[in-house]
């Protein structure tokens, strides 16, 4: 047996151990076999893991450390286990699957968004990508969230146009107040191609004191928590839709409950909402503040036509401002500025006399009082 070992270069021990499988059970004996333990002293319990797997049933879109927050706070007697070992035990009952993950490089961040440090100071409102319900209607979720706390401040199936946008907004703002910013993307009815990018809806909300960030043409990740609050919405409220507007809704009057109460945030140390949530102390005014402008500028008022009177001559600036005043500043290199508040429009040409209005401002791009980087009407 030494020179048998030796020959194959193992230990005694181990050919004897070959040799008494060989004469117990044959060739059937030499094959390998698992090193597993036959008993585990850390297996988890029977009765967690059901309750685990009812949980999961119960909330099928929660990962596992969401369950875990959720568990501990029902039974914080119960040492529960490690969230990787939640995910294994519902990959083996089918209950999850492991998401691929896609190469991703950090988008670039505005140096001119303001920090978030607070509830209300910044809400992101847009529009979840509009699909059918089983009936064929279309149907358009309205969705404003405050960016501090993820708060769901409104989900509300709406037409995409000025006036249903406004009627959701202002009841949005008379319930929580007002927040310091509105961030939003480039599209109807929040933003338009014309001088400044104003449209009548986001021309209310600077009369009100609320400040526009406007994310970057095909940007999404600037506007990435709004962003992944509609992918958490489609997943739990409309795969499948629901059979009409009316059933559509009341889910997402459920979820917006659920996920502002119940539901543990993972970028809020798994806590709900709610728990960071507070309304605003700046109540909407009676009276819309008109713009201020210094003594440097000469204000004008907007025509019912969008026109001004500037140098004896008619300068189209934008019917969206008609009935507004504007300011007219010169600048250093005697050029004649337009703004609206503390919006540049544009640079008056005074051989054309027209508007050379700048490109609507988004937010990383150009100062609004560079006029090289200006788009011709």
């Amino acid at each position: 047996m030494s020179e048998l070992c030796a020959a194959f270069g193992i230990s005694r021990t181990t050919g004897y151990k070959w040799l008494r499988r060989w004469r117990g059970q044959g060739p059937a004996g030499l094959e390998d076999r698992s090193r597993a333990p036959r008993c585990h002293g850390r297996q988890m319990a029977p009765e967690q893991a059901e309750a685990i797997l009812a949980l999961r049933r119960d909330r099928p879109h929660w990962g596992p450390r969401k369950l875990r927050v959720i568990l501990e706070t029902q039974q914080p007697e119960v040492c529960w286990p490690a969230a990787s070992t939640i995910g294994d035990l519902l990959r083996r009952h089918g209950l999850s699957e492991r998401r691929r993950r896609r190469a991703t490089i950090a988008g670039p961040h505005p140096a001119d968004f303001a920090p978030v440090t607070a509830p209300n100071d910044l809400w992101c409102i847009d529009f979840k990508g509009w699909f059918r319900t089983r009936d064929g209607r279309r149907c358009d979720p309205l969705t404003i969230t405050d960016a501090y706390s993820r708060y769901a401040l409104v989900c509300q199936i709406v037409k995409p146009a000025y006036r249903p946008v406004e009627a959701v907004v202002m009841k949005a703002f008379k319930r929580y107040g007002l927040p310091k910013a509105m961030r939003c993307d480039n599209g109807p009815p929040f933003a338009a191609p014309g001088p400044g990018g104003l449209t009548r809806l986001s021309l209310g909300w600077l009369k009100a004191g609320i400040a526009l960030e406007r994310i970057e043409a095909g940007k999404p990740q600037q506007n990435g928590r709004h962003e992944r609050f509609h992918r958490t919405l489609k997943q739990e409220t409309s795969s499948p839709p629901a059979a009409n507007a009316r059933e559509q809704q009341a889910r997402f009057d459920a979820f917006c409950h659920d996920y502002n109460h119940k539901r543990p945030h993972e970028a809020l140390a798994q806590k709900p909402p709610a728990s960071l949530w507070q309304p605003s102390t700046r109540a909407y005014p009676k009276e819309l503040a008109q713009p201020w402008y210094d003594a440097c500028h000469a204000v004008r008022r907007v025509r019912p036509s969008g026109e001004i009177k500037w140098a004896g001559r008619s300068v189209f600036i934008s019917e969206t401002l008609a009935g507004e005043s504007v300011g007219i500043a010169e600048t250093r290199d005697g050029d004649w500025l337009v703004r609206y508040a503390q919006i540049d429009l544009g640079i008056i040409d005074p051989k054309r006399h027209r508007l050379i209005r700048f490109v609507a401002p988004r937010s990383g791009r150009h100062k609004a009082n560079k006029a090289r980087r200006l788009s011709a009407m």
